[in-house]
């Protein structure tokens, strides 16, 4: 399929549903208060509901999106609960790096090369807004001039991709981003990767300007600065790139599956799950909440109400102002009676109450909820901890729900991972004459909690008292990190101490030794004479 035709609507109409959405969930992970404004209030992007007045409009209406019935500044607090949840499901997939194992040894050194910390972060990055909007995309990509001697990996939000699916299987996709907005005019950067008649993957680029709702008219790609580069690596259509390689150079990561909302849509069925679907209507609960009480603090602070009277005249057209710090009043315009016993004071302090407990156990369910609902434990966030020092079981038994969904999405990310990991080895041997057999890696995630060495030391004295392990085990145990050749040294540095420190001992039956001790001149040590040596008491 080619690239889409001039004036055609943008973003892809068949996307409308799941872009609206996608941009609902972005303006809660962003947390920016005028973009949660924007979405929910009348003329945002969602819910036609907004305009209808009475109930309907009521329920329809978001805290964030209730109308200003006042001239005054909007004092909305927003808690960042999204994004929180968001970092913790990237921090507990790529927490600790994976490792991407291949059987050759040539092919591994390279592998090691290539998959350095921008990779890592690029992984990272990907999963943290793969959270937010139910899935990202990952991608080859090679520049010679950012990278002269090797390909590298970069994140593609699935809110700038129009992917086309078979079977559940990505097939291929378009990847856009704007990269000018002069006013009205809006330049894109469309780049579509799909496969040729022999599978090999390609990409074709294409430029257009045009407007915010459409493409407009696609130009060269050398009339923008981003896109003229791509000139070197263009084949003669003028368009096209091949990867010289099976395969497409991307892969889909969807975040969890199934996906609830749009299992019925040709297109959404196959995207991921975002960790904040169905909290949209807790976190502003919590929101509207924790604004409640930041509210009872502005309106608990001391106030004076004092007459008119002891006001401090500040001049014609500057009003009247009263010092609280004089010591001495004198020549008050007031009634004598406001003055006498009972009848009154110059001044009276008014102070309302905080619900600050109230608050406190209201914003704390909320949290609860939501942190339930998106699937992880509440001692994942600190809002459980029991202090003291735990195991690594312990820790894992508080968080099993933390780590039975970091599970769902490692059932998901492993495939992906291998994918485009194995991509990038035939990439790199394609274009950059790596050498290199490119194969198929076995991807391993850390356990993601490791005892203290005193407990796995523990452990494996235990072990090795009830003989229910070897060296090798153990050693394995302690440095789950180490390589085959780091563990095989070490087997053979500690069986070599063993032995220095526990010779041999020797063998009674030898000839050459007495009474199992040295060796001796069997000629000459105790010699007996048969003929005159009579044992005793004979």
């Amino acid at each position: 399929m080619p690239l889409p035709a001039n004036g055609t609507p943008w973003p892809p109409k068949e996307l409308a549903p799941i872009t609206i959405k996608l941009a609902e969930w972005a303006a809660w992970w962003t947390g920016d208060p005028e973009g949660l404004e924007r979405t929910y209030s009348p003329g945002g992007y969602v819910r036609p509901a907004q305009y209808a007045g009475g109930v309907v409009g009521a329920v329809a209406r978001f805290w964030w999106g209730r109308p200003r019935t006042d001239n005054q500044s909007p004092r909305k607090l927003h808690i960042p609960i999204a994004a929180d949840l968001c970092q913790a499901s990237a921090d507990l997939l790529y927490g600790e790096a994976p490792a991407f194992v291949v059987d050759d040894e040539a092919a591994q050194e390279r592998l090691d090369e290539l998959v350095d910390d921008g990779m890592l972060q690029a992984l990272m990055e990907g999963a943290e807004e793969g959270a937010a909007l139910g899935g990202h995309f990952l991608r080859v990509t090679w520049d010679q001039q950012v990278s002269p001697d090797r390909p590298f990996v970069t994140a593609v939000s699935v809110d700038a991709a129009l992917p086309e699916f078979r079977w559940g299987r990505l097939l291929a996709v378009t990847f856009w981003h704007v990269v000018d907005a002069d006013g009205q005019l809006v330049t894109r950067h469309l780049e579509r990767h799909e496969l040729d008649a022999s599978g090999n993957g390609v990409i074709v680029h294409g430029l257009y300007r045009g407007s915010a709702a459409d493409l407009g008219v696609r130009v060269p790609l050398t009339e923008h600065s981003t896109t003229e580069g791509l000139a070197q690596w263009l084949t003669a259509n003028g368009d096209t790139i091949s990867t010289g390689t099976p395969g497409l150079a991307c892969v889909h990561v969807p975040n969890q599956r199934p996906q609830r909302r749009w299992r019925s849509h040709p297109i959404g069925q196959h995207y991921g799950r975002s960790d904040l679907d169905q909290l949209e209507g807790a976190m502003d609960a919590l929101d509207e909440a924790y604004s409640s009480w930041m509210r009872d603090i502005r309106l608990g602070k001391a106030r004076l109400l004092v007459p008119a009277s002891s006001l401090d005249d500040l001049g014609a057209g500057k009003g009247a102002a009263f010092d609280t710090d004089r010591e001495v009043f004198s020549t008050l315009n007031v009634a004598p009676t406001s003055l006498a016993s009972g009848g009154g004071s110059l001044a009276q302090a008014e102070q309302f109450a905080i619900r600050h407990e109230e608050h406190r156990a209201t914003c704390r369910e909320l949290l609860e909820r939501i942190i339930a609902t998106a699937g992880y434990s509440a001692n994942t966030f600190g809002l459980d901890d029991q202090g003291g020092a735990t195991t690594a079981t312990e820790i894992r038994s508080r968080q099993q729900r933390s780590y039975a969904t970091r599970d769902r999405k490692l059932r998901l990310l492993r495939p992906a991972l291998a994918t485009l990991v194995e991509k990038l080895l035939a990439v790199d041997a394609a274009l950059f004459g790596s050498g290199i057999t490119p194969s198929r890696p076995h991807v391993e995630f850390p356990d993601g909690v490791q005892e203290g060495l005193l407990a796995l030391a523990q452990t494996a004295q235990a072990l090795r008292a009830a003989e229910a392990a070897s060296t090798e085990t153990l050693v394995r145990m302690l440095h789950p990190e180490w390589d085959d050749g780091q563990v095989a040294a070490e087997v053979e540095e500690i069986m070599g101490e063993k032995e220095a420190a526990n010779p041999p001992l020797p063998d009674p039956t030898d000839p050459t030794l007495v009474n199992g001790a040295n060796p001796v001149d069997n000629a000459t040590a105790n010699p007996v004479d048969n003929a005159t040596d009579v044992p005793p008491g004979a």
